[in-house]
């Protein structure tokens, strides 16, 4: 698994270590090689953001994370050679309120937001109550096999 961070804001190492962990984890799942899979990675503040949300979803707010699939599904990914499912964009910012608000770690908060954007890089989406309900599923999955469950 090739994950390509942009330097400019990084949690811990141990962070990644874990989003690394979870990246693997949840192409597994899906039948995808961690070998052949890339996805740029890039923590950014609330106004970068909220730009990027502005721009790409005409949202005018901070967001926490931010996905930008290659592909639509994964059907529609080549078979052989690397595989850039797309860009992962995350606030880190925002992660870290929302996991005081839930009441569990920054770690939690992080690498299940990074969970979350995988899964919509691998074509899965939460617009309708029963899409919503199978990703939630994925999600909670990896985030068990790596016992940092709600």
């Amino acid at each position: 698994m090739n994950l390509l961070f942009s330097e400019e804001i990084m949690p811990g190492q141990s962070i990644i270590d874990r989003i690394r962990e979870a990246a693997s984890l949840a192409v597994k799942s899906q039948g995808l090689d961690p070998e052949r899979i890339e996805v740029s990675v890039t923590f950014v503040g609330p106004e970068e953001i909220r730009e990027l949300n502005q721009q790409f979803r005409e949202v005018d707010s901070v967001t926490d994370v931010l996905s930008f699939p290659q592909y639509e599904s994964l059907e529609a990914m080549p078979k052989k050679g690397i595989l850039c499912l797309g860009d992962v964009v995350i606030c880190s910012e925002q992660a870290l309120l929302q996991a005081d608000e839930f009441g569990h770690s920054p770690e939690r908060e992080l690498v299940y937001l990074f969970v979350h954007s995988i899964f919509h890089l691998m074509g899965y989406d939460h617009l309708e109550e029963e899409d919503k309900k199978a990703m939630r599923e994925q999600e909670e999955k990896i985030m068990t096999l790596m016992g940092i469950e709600r």
